[in-house]
C-alpha cells in the first residue's frame, strides 16, 4: 500500500521526519511507498517555503482539513497541541505518529491513550532513540543475561542552549505549551530508553524522588522589546526505584555549559554493565564478567540492527538515521498490520513518570508512579 502522509508542523522535527521519509526508498526499498501529501502550519509564507523544501504537495493552515485526505498523520507540534489533532485522527481510524512527550500533562496523555485504545488505527509515540543500532545491541545483551541481575541505572541528558540568560524565550519555556521544561523535553527520552532497555527485566518505574530547578526566570521575546516569564524547569534530578528493587538516578539540563546534545545511558548488573553516549552513537561501552574494564564496541557491522541498509563496516551513521529507522518500523508495521512500539501506551507510561517527578518536587517527598 502507498500512504498519503500529512504533517502538522514544519520546523525542526518536521524536517527530521521529512528527511527520513525521503531516504526510505533509497535505503529501505522494502518500506511501503509514501507520498508527502499535505503540511499544516500557521504562517502561510513560511509554510509554502517549507512545503517546497520538504517535498509536500499541498498546504493548509487548518489541521482539520487534512484528516480525510491522508492515510497517516504526523503530529509534530508543541506538546499542548498533541491531543486534539491526534484524537480526531484516531476517531477516524487514521494512524498517528505523535512527537514526544505524548502530551503536556498526564490527563491529556490519558485522553490520547484512551482514544488509541478505542481506535483501530496505530498510534505511535516518536521516541527515535530506541532505533539507534547501539541501543538495540545493548537491549540484546541485557535480555540475553550478559549483565546478570540488573541492579542500577543512570540517565543523564545535558544541553547548553539556555545557558545564556539572554537566550530568547520560546514555547519550550512555557508551562502552558510545553507542560515542563528539561523534564519533558529531555527526560522523556531517558525514561523511555530505560523502560525499553530494562523494563522487561526490572518492571516499571515504581516510585521517584525528584527536584525541578529554574535558573533564569524570564527571557527576551524575539522581535519584541520585553521579556516573558519562564514557567518550566531548566533542569531536573530524580532518584528512582523499579518494581524489582533496582534503583537509578536521572537528570537533565538545558543549561549545562559545554554540552550540545549529550545523552548518557548506563545500566549496571551483577555480572556486567553497558554505557551509551549519544555523542558517540555508533559505539557501545560493554563490561562483562571477567573483563577488567569497559570495551568500546563499534556497532557498525552488517549483522548489527539496520546496518545492512547503510555503509561498509566502520562507516558511521548519525543522529538523523534514527528517524529513518523509526519511520521504517512504523510504516512497515502499518503495512503488515502488526503492533508497533513505542505506542501511545508507552508514551503514557513515560508521562506517568514525568508527572510523578513533578509531584515529588511539589510535595518534597518520594511518590509512587
Amino acid at each position: 500500500m502507498s500512504y498519503n502522509v500529512g504533517f502538522i508542523g514544519y520546523r525542526f522535527i518536521a524536517e527530521a521526519h521529512a528527511n527520513a521519509l525521503a531516504r526510505l526508498p533509497m535505503f529501505f526499498p522494502d518500506a511501503p511507498p509514501v507520498n508527502r501529501h499535505a503540511i499544516v502550519g500557521r504562517e502561510e509564507e513560511a509554510l509554502d517555503a517549507a512545503a517546497d523544501r520538504l517535498g509536500f504537495e499541498t498546504v493548509t493552515t487548518e489541521w482539520e482539513d487534512v484528516l480525510d485526505a491522508v492515510d497517516v498523520l504526523y503530529n509534530l507540534t508543541p506538546n499542548a497541541v498533541h491531543p486534539e489533532p491526534s484524537i480526531a485522527a484516531l476517531e477516524r481510524d487514521v494512524p498517528v505518529m505523535c512527537e514526544k512527550p505524548l502530551a503536556a500533562t498526564l490527563p491529556e496523555a490519558e485522553r490520547m491513550a484512551e482514544a488509541a485504545e478505542r481506535s483501530d488505527a496505530a498510534a505511535a509515540t516518536a521516541f527515535n532513540y530506541r532505533f539507534i543500532p547501539a541501543i538495540q545491541h545493548a537491549k540484546g545483551l541485557i535480555e540475553e543475561g550478559h549483565l546478570g541481575e540488573i541492579r542500577q541505572v543512570r540517565g543523564r541528558y545535558y544541553q547548553d542552549w539556555l545557558v545564556d540568560p539572554e537566550a530568547p524565550w520560546s514555547w519550550r519555556n512555557s508551562e502552558e505549551m510545553a507542560g515542563s521544561g528539561a523534564l519533558g523535553d529531555l527526560g522523556s527520552h531517558t525514561v523511555d530508553l530505560l523502560r525499553y532497555l530494562v523494563g522487561d527485566v526490572v518492571g516499571e518505574f515504581d516510585r521517584v524522588g525528584g527536584r525541578l530547578t529554574t535558573f533564569v526566570d524570564e527571557r527576551p521575546v524575539p522581535g519584541e522589546s520585553g521579556t516573558r516569564p519562564v514557567t518550566v524547569d531548566d533542569a531536573y534530578t530524580a532518584h528512582v526505584e523499579f518494581e524489582s528493587g533496582a534503583v537509578g538516578t536521572l537528570e537533565a539540563s538545558r543549561c549545562a555549559d559545554g554540552h550540545k546534545n549529550d545523552h548518557l545511558i548506563a545500566v549496571y548488573g551483577s555480572e556486567g554493565a553497558i554505557r551509551f553516549s549519544l555523542d558517540r552513537l555508533n559505539e557501545l561501552e560493554v563490561k562483562t564478567d571477567g573483563d577488567r574494564g569497559f570495551e568500546s564496541v563499534l556497532v557498525t557491522e552488517p549483522e548489527d540492527p539496520y546496518y545492512d541498509h547503510w555503509w561498509p563496516p566502520g562507516h558511521v551513521i548519525g543522529w538523523e538515521h534514527a528517524f529513518v529507522h523509526e519511520n521504517y518500523e512504523f510504516l512497515t508495521a502499518l503495512d503488515g498490520d502488526v503492533e508497533y512500539h513505542p505506542n501511545f501506551q508507552d508514551g503514557l507510561a513515560v508521562q506517568r513518570v514525568l508527572d510523578a517527578i513533578e509531584r515529588s518536587d511539589r510535595d518534597e517527598t518520594w511518590v509512587d508512579v
